[in-house]
């Protein structure tokens, strides 16, 4: 499809945008949200209706398949992002479109569905795909076209060298040695804990923090970092992607009897384990899931409690109770488009706020270029940074790929809930460890 055709058949859905932005009352405010800072797609002002050709920004995203759900998250967010940018006046006076592919949580498919939206849909802008594996085949391309590509849930920095990748979550440029250290300090201030099993999907999204970063000389990981804090790694186990059966680890766990399990995986895998561990009548002392599908650990009920994971926003109220007048809205109107959606888990966190974090990136380089060149965008970017609503002015250091300092917290499952624990001087309330 051409651009000029592709332009006909969007200038409708620019219209329902602007009609339903039009009907928008005002927003219901809640006490979980955020404090960061308010940008342009904050703004409750109705500004100018945008005019002129729409700016069309393509992307996929797994709508369906093994991570739709959470695909589904980055969807609802960026759109909900495009809906207040153009309520705002849009960008560079013209309204925004954002109608995401569904590359159906096949990361083989993401290069060829990148390449038809450059080159035959002829879009103006793109953003990136969900998670690690889709955001490097995204990657390719866009450096082939010198594009930019803002993206939200990429954090292993060494494999993402191209100049004008923007990342909208950031875990630092060693992504494999700030998490197990991170761990490593919570586990620190509950004393007693000495021993550790690790249990790692061997994707690209994960194994990096058990095993350090593939063909990177003397790249560290978990495995290196534990033993260097003082702890004993007495277990480790790999599964490969969309792993089922956990019988064999569950064994292996128990009878290695760690004082904490380091589950590097993705999703449900963690209850796979978790499940599979109370079948031998086991159950870790403590355990942790890096990336976990959080809706789904709290249906564990009582077998999630004291889970840690990491975060990057959580909307726990006693944190949050400063949040401007505008995040509240964005947290509340997410949490009703989600719910609306049939979304398992509607809380506002680390996933959302990556993806608004990423719009906020793409918009304000384009804002700052004045200007859809990309080579202007990311020049500018380079030497701007940019204002993240969930957390706050970053620069993009090209010595580190662009990954700004984390901002990076430990959560836990206390009392059926997410709550942020670490560090102890952003918790919302103090890290419990085993018996707690």
């Amino acid at each position: 499809m051409s651009k000029a055709t592709r332009t006909v058949s969007i200038l409708a859905a620019v219209m329902l945008v602007a009609a339903a932005c039009g009907d928008d009352s005002a927003q219901t405010t809640t006490t979980t949200s955020a404090s960061p800072t308010t940008t342009q797609a904050a703004a409750t002002t109705t500004e100018a209706a945008p005019t002129g050709e729409p700016i069309v920004v393509g992307g996929s995203l797994a709508l369906t398949g093994a991570v739709g759900a959470t695909g589904t998250i980055h969807r609802i967010a960026g759109q909900l992002y495009v809906e207040r940018l153009n309520a705002a006046g849009g960008l560079l006076g013209r309204p925004v479109v954002f109608e995401p592919l569904d590359d159906e949580s096949d990361p083989t498919r993401v290069g060829d569905l990148y390449e038809q939206l450059i080159s035959q849909d002829g879009v103006d802008l793109i953003m990136g795909p969900y998670a690690t594996p889709w955001i490097l085949q995204a990657q390719a391309v866009a450096e082939r076209h010198g594009f930019v590509l803002p993206h939200h849930t990429a954090v292993l920095a060494p494999a993402l060298g191209y100049e004008c990748q923007f990342p909208g979550w950031s875990i630092g440029p060693e992504p494999n040695v700030f998490i197990p250290n991170q761990v490593a300090d919570a586990l620190d201030s509950i004393g007693g804990m000495s021993t550790v099993a690790l249990v790692t999907n061997s994707s690209g999204s994960t194994a990096f923090v058990s095993h350090g970063v593939p063909d990177v000389e003397g790249s560290r990981g978990a495995l290196d970092v534990f033993p260097e804090r003082g702890y004993q790694v007495v277990a480790d186990e790999s599964y490969p992607p969309g792993n089922t059966e956990w019988g064999a680890i569950a064994l292996s766990i128990r009878n290695a009897d760690p004082d904490f399990v380091m589950v590097n995986g993705l999703g449900i895998e963690a209850n796979g384990l978790i499940d599979a561990m109370s079948q031998l009548d086991y159950s870790p002392r403590m355990i942790f899931a890096l990336f976990p599908a959080p809706g789904a650990v709290l249906a564990m009920g009582e077998a999630a409690e004291g889970m840690l994971s990491v975060s990057m926003f959580e909307s726990n109220e006693s944190i949050l109770a400063n949040a401007s007048d505008q995040v509240r809205e964005i947290v509340a109107e997410f949490e009703a488009r989600a719910a609306a959606a049939g979304v398992a888990y509607t809380t506002f966190e680390t996933q959302a706020a990556a993806s608004w974090n990423a719009w906020d990136i793409l918009t304000q380089g384009v804002e700052g270029a004045g200007s859809l060149d990309h080579r202007e965008i990311c020049d500018y970017l380079q030497q701007n940074g940019a204002n993240l609503t969930f957390a706050g002015q970053m620069s993009f250091p090209r010595d580190d790929n662009n990954f700004w300092p984390t901002n990076q917290v430990l959560k836990q499952v206390q009392d059926g809930d997410w709550v942020v624990v670490w560090p102890a001087d952003q918790a919302a309330a103090p890290l419990r460890g085993p018996g707690n």
